[in-house]
């Protein structure tokens, strides 16, 4: 999955962009006036974005900008309701201050998606707190050590100092954590029992080691420090200093504020219930029906995308028949789940060799995917791509395999995470599906090079469409079994496995949140219909119940970009190049489904 995801009110519905003709009646403007009033409105959008970097100092660092690195982010009511604020404002300004038919075409575009996301920031503010901030698969608990590690560069002392400011920070952040559960509370929105562990085990572990006890390993924030101040131009006195310091903002700062999370978390965890679904929040069936516009893009209700789930099941166990039969296994397709989930065959060891073999393979596969890249796009990305196993004081409680996108400025690549806690449920046979998803041609490619479009506003580089962005995660899986990739019918099996997997989620995620189905319930149906581990059945589970429609947005959006690739096709015939499709796929950044559907109209159009 893609982990960027830098706000829910990102997630936009569906907009319709109409590229009209003007009438004859209608004022016909010069290009200097098209060219000055797309000026104006772009200009306010870099305003626009160019604020909300100001306003979050932890997005600043991901950009790659230093500005206000010794600070984290005001997650205060006060906060949110400037943002609020804020989007009235620009509200405002967009519907009085712009000549909409005097603006180019691209800023058109920026200006409908910048509008509908303004508008759509107002109308989920009574969402707010429909969230559960701290749950096994994000939250501060995780997010502000992982950030620190992988996004607080120091090239310098100020950089070191910076880092101490910021774990002296950790004390207010976490105490406006804890207010904004208790509000959550308030309303009756409280997660269901078996978040509570795992969010407090989380905790816990980043209070283990030096300084906060007398072990002789360091603990996980001490050791990145160090680890990254060692490696500065400066002398043994100026690290015994800065070593001091941090030691100091541990045990002042970054221990007080994890032992108030871990009490509340204790004391809320005995008022909680099992209650997994969305139908449990005030107003849930109308939270849950807004989730569902936003993720997907559609108008799709949830009894359609459960059908649409149960259908893609059907279809998927069809073509993992084929292959059952090819590879000459004898027995029902539900034996041929547990061969392939217990056959060693197929597994690394659980061990740091094994594990070793497991990312050395992943890189393999990820460079060969590059030396093809000519056969299907027309544009690359600049940035690199690395491969890492999730840091262990994550692992346990962390997703199967993510993606974060490169800085902004070029510092870092992308970085493709293989969680390697549990090596069982990393079966071979899915490894080309999950690199080629995450990595290349996936969300590597797509995101990289949303980031370095020219000319397209800022908000349009860094914001999102679940259902674009993971939708072509997904269709990123298919496209190497079209160029000859998936040899081995294992591999073809570990694909459309994991296809299997999505379709699955669509089943599963409406059924939890609509029709009341319970933890135990949703993990059944996983492992009945596919091969995967029952850990992977119990994460999957335990992530709808937390994200709810998230996960509706990859076979939504796959479905519909092979749809549009199918229309574009036969209309086009043997003029249909691939790499065309692609380039209008990806040249936009993430837009939403129906928009992406125009542009391929106007393809398919342009080449008739």
């Amino acid at each position: 999955m893609n982990k960027l995801i830098l706000k829910p009110v990102l997630l936009l519905c569906a907009v319709t962009i109409l590229f009209s003709c003007k009438k004859e009646t209608e004022k016909v403007y010069t290009d200097a006036e098209i060219a000055a009033e797309s000026k104006k409105v772009n200009d306010y959008f870099q305003m626009s974005f160019d604020r909300g970097v100001d306003n979050y100092p932890e997005f600043q660092t991901r950009l790659g900008i230093k500005k206000d690195q010794d600070k984290l982010n005001d997650n205060s009511p006060a906060a949110a309701e400037r943002d609020l604020k804020i989007n009235k404002e620009e509200l405002q300004w967009l519907t009085d201050s712009v000549n909409v038919d005097a603006l180019s075409k691209d800023a058109l575009l920026s200006y409908k998606l910048f509008k509908q996301n303004v508008e759509n920031s107002i109308a989920d503010y009574k969402y707010r707190l429909h969230n559960y901030p701290v749950n096994q698969m994000f939250g501060a608990q995780s997010g502000k050590p992982a950030f620190l590690i992988n996004m607080h560069r120091i090239d310098d002392l100020k950089d070191a100092e910076a880092y101490i400011s910021r774990l002296n920070g950790f004390d207010t952040y976490f105490t406006q954590l804890v207010e904004n559960l208790k509000a959550r509370e308030e309303i009756g929105v409280m997660p269901p029992k078996f978040v509570y562990d795992k969010v407090i085990q989380d905790s816990e572990n980043i209070l283990v080691g030096q300084p906060f006890d007398k072990s002789n390993a360091e603990s996980t924030l001490l050791k990145d420090f160090m680890k990254k101040v060692n490696k500065l131009d400066i002398d043994g006195k100026a690290k015994s200093i800065l070593e001091k310091h941090a030691n100091e903002a541990l045990l002042a700062s970054v221990k007080p504020a994890y032992e108030k999370l871990i009490n509340f978390m204790k004391g809320q965890k005995e008022r909680a219930n099992s209650d997994h679904g969305a139908w449990k929040f005030p107003d849930g069936e109308a939270f849950f029906n807004n989730a569902l516009k936003r993720t997907t893009t559609t108008d799709l209700t949830a009894d359609e995308i459960h059908q649409i789930g149960l259908d893609e099941v059907a279809r998927i166990h069809g073509e993992m028949n084929a292959i059952k039969d090819k590879v000459g296994f004898k027995g029902t397709l539900q034996e041929f789940f547990q061969f392939m989930k217990t056959d060693k065959q197929f597994y690394y060891p659980a061990n740091e060799e094994g594990k070793a073999a497991y990312l050395a393979e992943a890189v393999h596969l990820i460079d060969s995917m590059k030396t093809r890249l000519d056969e299907i796009f027309i544009t690359k990305p600049k940035a690199d791509i690395m491969v890492k196993a999730v840091e262990p004081f994550r692992e346990k409680s962390a997703g199967k395999a993510f993606y974060n996108r490169p800085a902004a400025d070029g510092s870092r690549p992308g970085i493709y995470y293989a969680n390697l806690y549990d090596m069982e449920s990393m079966p071979t046979y899915q490894m080309e599906a999950l690199a080629y998803h995450e990595g290349i041609p996936g969300h590597h490619m797509q995101l990289a090079i949303q980031q370095e479009l020219e000319e397209v506003p800022m908000f349009r580089k860094f914001g999102g469409y679940t259902a674009y962005t993971e939708g072509w995660g997904l269709y990123s899986e298919f496209i190497p079994k079209e160029m000859g990739f998936y040899a081995d019918p294992y591999s073809d099996f570990g694909r459309l496995a994991m296809e299997l997997w999505r379709a699955c989620r669509l089943v599963v995620d409406t059924g939890i949140h609509t029709k009341k189905w319970t933890r135990e319930e949703g993990i059944k149906y996983y492992t009945d219909n596919t091969p995967n581990a029952e850990l992977d059945a119990i994460k999957m589970v335990e992530r709808h119940i937390v994200m709810p429609s998230q996960a509706t947005a990859y076979k939504i959006g796959m479905l519909k970009i092979l749809e549009l690739r199918k229309k574009a096709k036969d209309a086009l015939g043997e003029q249909f190049d691939i790499r065309d499709f692609h380039e209008v796929v990806l040249s936009n950044g993430a837009i939403p489904l129906n928009v992406l559907e125009d542009f391929v109209d106007e393809y398919i159009a342009s080449k008739s």
